[in-house]
């Protein structure tokens, strides 16, 4: 008798003690906490594990938060008093390293950053916290998030957890690797030209690029006033629909003047409501021809492929394909309208001198680029140049504006006069490029990036199976809208995910890691020692 209870209160301790991260979702964490199957400390441990396994394969975290496991027995006290209130109690959550959040430095993965200490949450992570999230660390990104590569002096080069030759995507590539690969429930990235639509492409996963002004993006190291935003990456779209749910609560924000531009309809929205109403059919997408790479070639045929057999999909669920052929929409051609380079330096320089921000660093933008202490790709020498000594008063910003606007006027003639529910394209004409590569060449963010309307980005297919990709490389679509329509889009993307699933997990990264028993958080060691050579540290011109 006695040892039939002993192994009952064995079994009953174990069930309580377990938890499987490996694609888990925001519901999931829940059932099992109010199953009484598990633990936030355990979820959290659950977690640590698997980024103590595969993370210094991938290389996709900067650090972890050291109160994480005091913040899950804090959750585990609430529990138990009958408390679980919060959209997102005791979900394990990753943020891009340029946002800042209290107990972790904020480095956009500059090793010249890396003491850069903030005394304050950006909104959105309060946010977060306050519906019972746990930071769980912070992710790599390319440095300062000005390219695609996502390699950095503090943090080194995070690859794909798909095709370990080649590069995550980016900036927020350290992000997508580690959602991709279970580090976390879902993940934050940032974008000012593609970096919250490449990771995703490149991983497997769906995000959000919302419409500028809808989430305010003070305490987040910037680099464009007018093209900055920030938003959610996840395995799932009701998952994405929550993040975006909680990060767009904090609504108008004086610290951010994008945020008071919002119109009052576009507030207090709860995006995880109607994402099962209607059905595609009907919907008129229109496809705008001049993203695609029409020669084949071993890079650019499996997205071509991929692409058509998404379009013959949403033709057989009742859609209608609108080719959009207007010669405006070119995304080499309207990347001239790009602002970066004329208010990097004035947003930095903002964003440095808070005095909310302590610790051993540079104040400003000069600082930074003369310490020694970066990595600039030489792609990006000659940007560097350029932002040094440019700025806002320079006759070519007013040029470019001039361009933004008219350009945000075509998108909204294209919906108009061809009745449009939403356009699409690839995210990029070729598959992610290789650890090395020059930069992340062929991408079609810089629409969206200019004219500030909402994006979904979703998996349509990979890559033929290879050695080096066992189950293809990743290849997304984006799902682009008009001004504040983030519902419709992620009602779209929700019915095309369910009725056609493709997410899959990394093959090197698919099985069960046992549950470590932490008593502290252990720390992480990026790994540098892989920038590829073509990346000198501390270099911005050509030698």
């Amino acid at each position: 008798m006695f040892i039939a209870l002993h192994l009952q209160a064995l079994n009953v301790d174990a069930q309580a003690n377990s938890f499987e991260p490996l694609e888990s979702t925001i519901e999931s964490v829940r059932t099992a906490l109010l199953a009484n199957s598990t633990t936030c400390r355990t979820v959290v441990s659950a977690f640590i594990a698997r980024i103590e396994e595969f993370n210094p394969t991938i290389n996709a975290l900067i650090s972890l938060n050291p109160d994480a496991l005091s913040a899950a027995d804090a959750l585990d006290r609430r529990f138990a008093a009958g408390d679980s209130t919060g959209k997102l109690f005791c979900v394990p959550v990753l943020l891009k390293d340029n946002y800042d959040a209290v107990g972790t430095n904020t480095t956009g993965s500059s090793a010249a950053l890396a003491g850069n200490r903030p005394s304050v949450d950006t909104p959105s992570v309060k946010a977060f916290k306050d519906e019972g999230a746990i930071i769980l660390g912070k992710t790599n990104l390319h440095e300062m998030a000005l390219e695609g590569l996502s390699v950095s002096s503090l943090g080194g080069q995070t690859v794909n957890p798909y095709d370990q030759t080649r590069t995550p995507g980016g900036s927020s590539g350290g992000t997508g690797a580690a959602i991709a690969t279970s580090f976390a429930v879902f993940g934050t990235g940032t974008d000012a030209v593609n970096s919250l639509r490449s990771p995703a492409s490149a991983n497997n996963l769906v995000s959000v690029r919302p419409t500028r002004g809808l989430i305010s993006r003070a305490g987040i190291l910037p680099i464009s006033f007018t093209q900055d935003v920030i938003g959610p990456f996840a395995r799932n779209v009701p998952d994405l629909a929550v993040a975006l749910t909680v990060m767009a609560s904090v609504g108008n924000d004086e610290a951010d003047n994008a945020t008071l531009l919002v119109p009052p309809e576009a507030r207090d929205i709860d995006y995880t409501l109607g994402l099962d109403d209607g059905s595609l059919r009907g919907l008129r997408f229109g496809l705008l021809d001049g993203f695609w790479n029409h020669t084949e070639s071993d890079e650019t045929t499996p997205v071509i492929n991929a692409l058509a057999s998404t379009i013959d999909f949403l033709v057989s669920q009742g859609a209608e394909i609108v080719n959009v052929t207007e010669s405006i929409y070119n995304a080499t051609a309207i990347a001239k309208f790009d602002v970066q380079q004329y208010e990097f330096k004035e947003v930095l320089n903002n964003y440095l001198s808070s005095p909310r921000l302590a610790g051993d660093r540079p104040t400003t933008w000069d600082e930074v680029y003369e310490s020694g202490d970066f990595l600039v790709i030489p792609a990006q020498y000659n940007f560097i140049a350029n932002a040094k000594n440019s700025s806002t008063a320079d006759p070519g910003f007013a040029t470019a504006q001039q361009g933004i606007a008219d350009l945000k006027a075509a998108v909204n003639a294209t919906f108009v006069n061809n009745e449009l529910d939403a356009v699409i394209y690839p995210e990029q004409k070729n598959l992610v490029v290789k650890v090395g590569s020059p930069s992340q060449a062929g991408r079609n963010g810089i629409l969206a990036a200019l004219t500030g309307v909402p994006v979904v980005t979703v998996p349509v297919g990979f890559s033929p199976p290879s050695q080096e990709a066992p189950i293809g490389v990743p290849i997304g679509m984006e799902i682009l809208g008009l001004p504040f329509s983030e519902s419709k889009l992620l009602n779209i993307a929700n019915h095309f995910t369910r009725l056609r699933p493709l997410r899959k997990t990394p093959a090197f990264a698919s099985q069960t890691v046992q549950i470590g028993s932490y008593i502290s958080m252990p720390q992480i060691q990026p790994n540098t020692s892989n920038i590829p050579q073509a990346y000198p540290r501390g270099v911005l011109t050509s030698r």
